[in-house]
């Protein structure tokens, strides 16, 4: 009696590890399928370039950014170039069209949410859903 005691016992064990098991990939598959997703950035911000010919690109971007310039730099398709200076970087180039102030008195004007910006580049806070403007600008 003791044999079929012990071989009933056995089976209760490879039952319950087969159950354990199957409990285990169960939950498994379902964190695969509802786990987190990675966050491409906390923050996203619609940024437009008004080119010297009034021509409109608009690129949204993901970002972590605390500051405009950073997310200009992580925008993919936007190039924005110009001159350091203590006050950050002076932006001379976007997308390859060049304001030269010395020229004909033209620059790049930049606009949050419809109203100029406060501060450069290098120190312009961004917020999650502000809107951007960077528009070629000459003298009148």
């Amino acid at each position: 009696m003791s044999e079929v005691k012990g071989t009933k016992n056995g089976k209760k064990i490879v039952i319950a590890v087969a159950v354990l098991a199957a409990a285990a990939v169960i939950l498994g598959v379902i964190y695969a399928n509802f786990k987190p997703k990675p966050a491409t950035g906390a923050k996203e911000l619609t940024i437009e370039v008004v080119d010297d010919a009034g021509r409109s690109t608009v690129y949204t971007v993901q970002t972590d950014a605390e500051y405009l310039r950073q997310a200009l730099e992580e925008t993919e398709g936007l190039t924005v170039e110009g001159t350091e200076s203590e006050y950050g970087l002076m932006v001379e180039t976007v997308n390859g069209v060049t304001a030269d102030y010395e020229t004909d008195g033209a620059y790049w004007a930049f606009f949050v949410d419809g109203s100029y910006c406060e501060y450069g580049i290098d120190t312009q806070p961004v917020s999650d859903g502000q809107a951007y403007q960077i528009v070629y600008t000459a003298a009148e």
